[in-house]
């Protein structure tokens, strides 16, 4: 069966869960199904039908798996909004259609991606002054005190969701054009590697400023993603261990750093040590998300059965509509959606979600394993983990494995930054991997001339 036939086939697994989930949604809410249930779901396989179709006429060797498992993302987000909320729900669908415009206009403007590699100073350009764009719009772009989105009059937008695509094509164009240098030419000293400055200088300066950036904005998540990403890159670029024990060293210093010297960052980092006594503002969040987690068990409660929202009113001097108010989970939609999942699904369904954030990874990493040339496989590993290392940090947070941040759930969260930016993700990654797996020319018999001895 042809890779496009394999993709297909896949597709429809998807489907029948869109299906399955909004008629359970259905027999909870009115305890009776309709045939609405069957027309989300021929509608969001028509979506994705259409992006095969595209992809099949302009992709034939991409992955078959990366574009179902995404799907496959998108249709368990769909059903749990429309659990939360069929408004959000049908703001995500029309979300998810743009995003797979989107996706066919990258792959259809960016024939080549090997093009990126010579604009790598102008991306990484874009990538800091997009990070710095919601500090310019003072408390306008705050959230939970946070610098995270810029609004664009009814619209708002979270620059760092495409920044981080401008940071790791600078990275694995620079890491791919140095990384004889980095290794070759570097000295030990006390057991570690270190790499000539003037050739890591400017990689230091561009990431530099790009930290200076999420200090300013206070955005952790991101801060975490980014530095995940550069260190993965560093590692696959050089194969120097050292070079990531360093960055480790450096990173927990820096977070010692800023957990002192900003309130926002200490705050989270005291919740994060102690939930149940802490008094810092939104320790609550963290405890009712483990209290929602443990209620669901190992097969949880049920799709829509899990106590989500109270009878009356959960703020009162709160104006705003549930699920930003009236919610036992706050953010429900967006940062708590994966304690939403396994309320709801239980323990199995969220090691469900899981496994497909570790299935796509291992679909990526593959891609950049089979990748012909150097930058190819940078950008391939780059994008791999800075879309698994979000998941783990989101995923991470809402299990007090680490620090809850303000990142969201890869293609399963509200929001139409995160879904748009990952599109564009998924469409780089499909070109990588339609480069990889197509056929090498067959060799004539000419060349088979020229290779024999004169």
């Amino acid at each position: 069966m042809s890779a496009r036939n394999r993709e297909l086939f896949a597709l429809l697994p998807v489907a029948v869960l869109v299906t399955a989930g909004f008629t359970a949604v259905f027999i909870v809410e009115s305890s009776q199904i309709g045939d609405l249930s069957l027309i989300y779901g021929g509608y969001f396989l028509a979506v994705c039908l259409g992006i095969h179709l595209f992809i099949r006429a302009r992709l034939p060797y991409a992955d078959p798996y990366l574009f179902p498992l995404c799907a496959l993302l998108a249709a368990i987000g769909l059903v749990m909004l429309f659990r939360i909320n069929d408004s959000l729900a049908l703001k995500q669908a029309t979300i998810f259609v743009a995003g797979a415009g989107l996706l066919a206009v990258t792959i259809l403007l960016v024939r080549d991606y090997h093009v990126l590699e010579r604009y790598r100073y102008l991306i990484a350009t874009v990538g800091i002054l997009l990070l710095l764009a919601p500090r310019l719009q003072g408390s306008a772009g705050q959230v939970n005190g946070a610098y995270l989105q810029i609004d664009l009059g009814p619209l708002s937008f979270q620059p760092a969701e495409v920044a981080k695509i401008c940071i790791v094509i600078f990275l694995a164009s620079y890491l791919h054009e140095k990384r004889e240098l980095l290794t070759v030419t570097a000295r030990r000293v006390a057991g570690l590697t270190i790499p000539p400055l003037k050739h890591f200088g400017p990689v230091l300066v561009v990431w530099g400023a790009a930290m200076v950036m999420l200090v300013l904005i206070r955005d952790l998540g991101s801060s975490l993603m980014f530095f995940g990403a550069f260190l993965a890159l560093l590692y696959v670029a050089t194969a120097r261990l050292s070079y990531v024990v360093a960055g480790l060293v450096l990173f927990f210093a820096g977070a010692w750093v800023m957990e002192h010297a900003i309130a926002h960052v200490g705050d989270r980092v005291d919740i994060w040590l102690d939930p149940w006594h802490s008094k810092a503002v939104g320790a609550g969040q963290i405890q009712q998300s483990l209290f929602a987690q443990a209620d669901g068990g190992l097969f949880g409660q049920g799709l829509g059965e899990s106590l989500l929202k109270l009878p009356g009113p959960f703020a009162p001097h709160c104006t705003q509509p549930f699920p930003d108010c009236g919610s036992i989970l706050p953010a429900p939609h967006t940062d708590e959606i994966y304690a939403v999942i396994v309320s709801d699904l239980g323990l199995f369904g969220g090691a469900g979600v899981v496994a497909i954030y570790a299935l796509i990874a291992a679909r990526g990493f593959k891609t950049a394993v089979m990748a012909r040339d150097g930058f190819s496989k940078l950008l391939a590993a780059g994008l791999t983990a800075v879309f698994a290392i979000q998941a783990v940090v989101i995923a991470g947070g809402v299990v007090r494995l680490i620090p809850l941040t303000g990142v969201t759930l890869p293609f399963v969260s509200f929001g139409g930054s995160s879904v748009i930016a990952n599109m564009v993700l998924l469409g780089l990654l499909l070109m990588i991997s339609n480069d990889a797996r197509r056929p090498r020319p067959a060799r004539g018999p000419e060349h088979d001339l020229e290779a024999l001895p004169a």
